[in-house]
């Protein structure tokens, strides 16, 4: 049985307008579209739901089970139809945004209380990872990446760019020196990542090329731990200014290598499985996030 929601519309048009002439003008058909519909209904459920004559229509006993029935339904389908249309119209539900530790700590809690107090009908849930995890196995609505997105069954929606800086802090240089080429890192204590080989190739010009290969004195998986160990004078890091900008400006970390760098910017992407329709409540929030980068 395939019963659609216009075959119950037709059918409770009909009752309610008490002819099959007047509920084909309600409904805008032919009289004979209207017929034939309630024939086609009648078909599907294999019994009578009215007794007609050349002058009235009554309903059966089946007929006014099905026809209570169908008045619920229809009723139900205009209250969710209605409850997505304030949705829309008032972002609300749970947002579950996922991203690596700094960009979570850097990027998005600092902006948390504003967009709560734009959208206080939408429940954040934060979570972090530093790789790249299933966005559907994790729930999450939407995940904010950093660099290339490799994945073909993600969508990745930009939302802007990072410059990246050679950093240490003023301890560390004062007690190893400050580098002059891009040669003179091997004298120096490197901080890189553990499971990322993009990530120890650091955007610098030298007699190779435009990007060296470095091979670190210490690794992390975080970038956010890697910013820990630079502040504390452990070695050089190459991390993004978006977690790193406010330790350059009060001067706990100096750039080195200036004059050397490429240039080169990490890419930040909000990505989602390709065939996920965004709900207002996720397009409020990168319309919010990309304001905000």
């Amino acid at each position: 049985m395939d019963i659609h929601s216009d075959d119950l519309k037709t059918f409770v048009a009909v009752i309610d307008s008490g002819t099959l002439s007047a509920a084909s003008v309600h409904l805008g058909q032919t009289t004979s579209g209207v017929s034939r519909a309630l024939s086609r209904l009648e078909d599907k459920l294999a019994t009578s739901l009215l007794t007609r004559t050349t002058r009235r229509m009554e309903l059966t006993e089946e007929g006014e089970l099905f026809l209570n029935r169908a008045r619920h339904i229809l009723a139900a389908m205009e209250e969710a139809e209605e409850a997505i249309r304030i949705r829309q119209q008032k972002p609300a539900g749970r947002l579950c945004v996922d991203a690596a530790s700094p960009f979570m700590l850097h990027c998005v809690v600092p902006h948390v209380a504003e967009f709560r107090a734009m959208y206080p009908e939408i429940r954040l849930q934060l979570s972090s990872n530093d790789q790249i995890e299933d966005v559907i196995e994790q729930r999450t609505d939407i995940a904010i990446r950093v660099g290339a997105v490799t994945d073909s069954t993600l969508h990745a929606h930009a939302l802007g760019s990072s410059p990246l800086h050679l950093l240490a802090s003023p301890a560390y240089l004062n007690a190893h020196g400050i580098p002059s080429t891009p040669e003179e890192l091997a004298r120096h204590v490197l901080l890189g990542y553990a499971h990322d080989e993009a990530g120890n190739h650091w955007p610098l010009r030298h007699a190779g090329g435009n990007s060296l290969a470095i091979t670190p004195t210490m690794t992390a998986t975080s970038g956010e731990t890697l910013r820990q160990l630079a502040l504390a004078g452990q070695g050089i890091a190459c991390l993004a200014e978006f977690m790193t900008r406010a330790d350059i400006e009060a001067g706990r970390l100096v750039k080195v290598l200036v004059g050397s760098s490429t240039g080169s910017r990490q890419q930040i992407h909000a990505v989602y499985y390709r065939n996920t329709r965004l709900s207002q409540r996720i397009r409020c929030f990168l319309d919010f996030l990309q304001q905000k980068l």
